[in-house]
């Protein structure tokens, strides 16, 4: 609970989830049209409709000072990509009106060659991740469909599709 004060001088209540800072990166090989994402099991989702597994971009909390050098690290340990280039999005909360969380979000180009390790995650941490590396054009329609029900993942998606329609349209 916390209990804060409004501009107006009035005090209220709330309940706030300290989370603090996060990252997310949505790794896309340009040439081949693949982006890699991770499907593991979330409680939450279990909890409201029994979900298993959800489908999002690689996450994790930021360990690190550089949000930079934590998503690169993220996305090695789950999805095997040694990423270089980082192309920031924005930073957001994740969900301002109970939580902390602040997340720096990135795209990342790759080539099937910078995949040089497993992913799946730490087994000290039971991620239990599979590396999932799908086409953009599916991905796009599972957008579409509102298949995709990570809004971070979503969001990267969507984000990607305005920067760079070429990348979703039929192979040249």
């Amino acid at each position: 609970m916390a209990e804060v004060q409004l501009p107006d001088g009035s005090t209220i209540t709330r309940e706030v989830e300290d989370h603090g800072r996060a990252v997310t990166v949505l790794p896309y090989d340009p040439e081949r049209r693949t982006a890699l994402l991770v499907r593991q099991f979330r409680a939450p989702p279990c909890i409201v409709d029994g979900s298993v597994d959800i489908l999002e971009a690689p996450a994790g909390c930021l360990d690190e000072d550089d949000p930079a050098a934590c998503a690169r690290r993220e996305a090695f340990e789950e999805t095997g990509v040694r990423l270089t280039a980082l192309e920031p999005v924005t930073r957001a909360f994740s969900m301002p009106g109970v939580s902390t969380e602040l997340m720096d979000l990135y795209l990342a180009p790759y080539r099937g060659s910078d995949r040089t390790g497993e992913g799946g995650g730490l087994a000290s941490e039971q991620e239990n991740i599979v590396v999932v590396e799908m086409p953009l054009a599916d991905l796009a329609a599972l957008a579409e469909e509102g298949g995709l029900r990570d809004l971070k993942t979503l969001f990267l998606v969507q984000t990607l599709r305005l920067r760079r329609p070429d990348l979703f349209g039929p192979a040249a």
